[in-house]
């Protein structure tokens, strides 16, 4: 293992060891508290422009497999890990998560204080950093960081969109078989709009009986809408994402047009945050996020523990035109509303996990049953 050296926009300056692809890179550093789950996790094209620290010590000892990609490739910029493991057990694993990184150009960093860095994080909040293989100077760090672009001055959504329509061939996951379930065409099809979408929501959407065609993210909607008139679709999904929703004028133009037809229309995460704008209801940033596969979630009096990754939320105001279904117990904010006389409802949790909690699986059947 080579050296690899970190810069925090908040002035600390770290060394470290590096494994997976070498090189520079600039990012959004954050935490997440999955203790199962790494390579989805990774593989999340939510991360996208993002560092992720795991609080979870030990990584890489179950190696990576193809049926755990959350998507066609990593779009993070990098990983810290406290312990990383070359060495993998597990029936399924095909290869070591250092293969995986350096196939897909993504950053690993070990043997650092991981907990050193939530807790910072936790305190100071989410921040800009830049970690290098190559650039051992504090200075030219600080210099190449300032000169970088932000977060929320890239639109991610462009680059992990898909770039032409598709219909999805796979159900949920098969223990018996150790494998996905293949689709069935069904007399209920939905259009999902893809900002970024994972593989496994894609699949439990199939799993409650529909079928699934996927579109990019310079969706026109009045494309949809005639779809929609002509009985040709029954609804429509938002996806999750990354990035800064606000940013996203085009796309915040398109959805608006949607939800001002009887269209039924469910979002996760991104595409929960997008609802709002398009309502006129602005997102805001949260301090640290919400990332990690045990946040406790209440639902009319029944507490869920769900899956989340989001940095955005959308603002207690929203219940002038919405309903709130689902709140966060840890920071009581906004989980999931239904809006008022309108067939459209949104979670900012996960529902489909992968990793994590499958106790919020249900909310996919109930899209099912308001799709016409």
């Amino acid at each position: 293992m080579q050296k690899v050296w970190i810069y925090l926009e908040n002035g600390t300056f770290l060394e470290a060891k590096s494994f997976g692809a070498t090189g520079t890179s600039v990012g959004e550093i954050v935490f997440n508290t999955s203790l199962t789950g790494y390579q989805e996790i990774i593989s999340d094209p939510s991360y996208a422009g993002q560092f992720i620290t795991f609080t979870m010590p030990e990584i890489g000892n179950v190696g990576v497999n193809d049926n755990d990609m959350e998507s066609r490739k990593c779009h993070c910029k990098g990983v810290l890990v406290r312990n990383y493991h070359s060495e993998y057990s597990n029936y399924r694993a095909q290869n070591d998560l250092d293969s995986l990184l350096k196939e897909h150009g993504v950053l690993g960093i070990c043997d650092i204080d991981t907990r050193y860095l939530t807790k910072m994080i936790r305190d100071e909040g989410a921040m800009m950093m830049i970690a290098s293989t190559e650039i051992s100077s504090k200075d030219e760090l600080v210099k190449q960081l300032k000169a970088s672009p932000r977060i929320e001055d890239i639109n991610y959504i462009e680059i992990v969109s898909t770039k032409e329509s598709y219909v999805h061939k796979s159900g949920a996951w098969n223990h018996a078989i150790k494998a996905y379930d293949k689709a069935v065409m069904s007399d209920k099809k939905v259009v999902v709009i893809d900002f970024g979408v994972k593989r496994n929501i894609l699949n439990e959407l199939v799993n409650s009986g529909l079928e699934v065609e996927v579109v990019p993210s310079t969706f026109k909607a009045d494309d949809l809408i005639a779809r929609f008139e002509a009985k040709e679709i029954g609804g429509i999904f938002l996806s999750n994402g990354p990035g800064d929703p606000l940013t996203l004028i085009a796309e915040k133009e398109q959805v608006q047009k949607l939800v001002e037809t009887d269209i039924p229309i469910f979002a996760i995460c991104l595409g929960h945050q997008m609802l709002s704008i398009a309502h006129g209801y602005d997102t805001y940033k949260l301090k640290f996020g919400q990332h990690g596969g045990n946040h406790p979630v209440a639902n009319n009096g029944v507490v869920e523990i769900t899956a989340q990754n989001h940095n955005y939320n959308v603002p207690d105001n929203i219940v002038e035109i919405a309903d709130v279904t689902h709140l966060n117990l840890f920071d009581n904010t906004i989980e999931g509303v239904k809006y008022k006389n309108k067939e459209i409802f949104s979670v900012q949790h996960h529902p489909e996990a992968s990793p994590g909690p499958h106790e919020s699986k249900y909310i996919f059947g109930e899209f099912a049953k308001i799709v016409k």
